[in-house]
């Protein structure tokens, strides 16, 4: 039954009951998950965003971002382990690369939204609507606690063997077009061509920030040679900063702004 100021359908109220509603709301996430859940807490930690919890109904629930933490270095591991297993063409580079790829923002809603994750989300109606909107991090983020909450229920083996099936599957192949739709760090390479023009080091400003402590907006100015080049905004500081450098990158590159 849904709670008051919970999207409908979008909570996992049952698991907090005793009861037969527990039971599908399980196998309905096991279905989903593809894994066998023997300790529930967990999943209910990895599942609960921190909009829920200033609601009287979370029941003294934590929220996901502990999961988050482990999930993330659980995640990155086991994705490190599986290119070094299966691609022993790759260098160091490479592997780096490719491993940035599988486990970014985008790349881990994708894998959030093949197994309808925000299904089962606990979350407020504005914190479910960041999601309707096209906004990654809440889905990315409990992907990355679900990893924690399948290590943590059945260990390293249990994560690899849901990592093989959701992340890299027997069928993911690596490909040239792969490696050019890698983001571009361009923060590194603006700071490269910023020197190599003898304009010292960028410096990044935070202008302004906006929206809820779910949902923030960043907005961030960089200088280079004390003249403002470019400008991002991003659901963090670090993407938006690498919104402005790639703007001051292609600026500096063309040398408009610095005759």
């Amino acid at each position: 039954m849904p709670m008051t100021g919970f999207a409908p359908g979008r909570i996992l109220g049952s698991w907090f009951h005793k009861g037969a509603g527990v039971l599908k709301k399980k196998r309905e996430l096991e279905g989903s998950l593809g894994i066998r859940i023997r300790n529930e807490k967990y999943y209910v930690e990895a599942l609960t965003h921190r909009s829920a919890l200033s609601k009287p109904s979370n029941g003294g629930k934590v929220s996901n971002e502990r999961m988050e933490f482990l999930g993330d270095a659980v995640l990155n591991l086991l994705v490190a382990e599986i290119l070094f297993e299966r691609f022993q063409e790759l260098d160091e580079g490479q592997m780096t690369r490719l491993r940035s790829l599988l486990v970014n923002q985008h790349a881990l809603a994708e894998n959030a939204t093949a197994v309808n994750l925000s299904d089962f989300l606990l979350m407020s109606n504005s914190a479910h609507q960041t999601i309707e909107k096209g906004y990654e991090t809440i889905i990315s983020d409990a992907f990355e606690a679900i990893v924690a909450a399948i290590y943590l229920d059945g260990g390293l083996k249990a994560a690899k063997k849901f990592v093989l099936a959701k992340v890299m599957p027997k069928e993911f192949q690596i490909d040239r077009e792969m490696f050019k739709a890698l983001d571009r760090n361009f923060k590194s390479a603006l700071l490269e061509l910023a020197q190599g023009r003898g304009l010292g080091a960028p410096r990044y400003n935070l202008i302004r920030e906006e929206g809820p402590d779910h949902d923030r907006t960043f907005t961030v100015e960089v200088l280079v040679n004390e003249t403002r080049c470019g400008m991002g905004s991003g659901k963090t500081k670090k993407a938006a900063e690498q919104a402005a450098a790639e703007e001051a990158y292609e600026s500096l590159k063309t040398e408009k702004g610095f005759d």
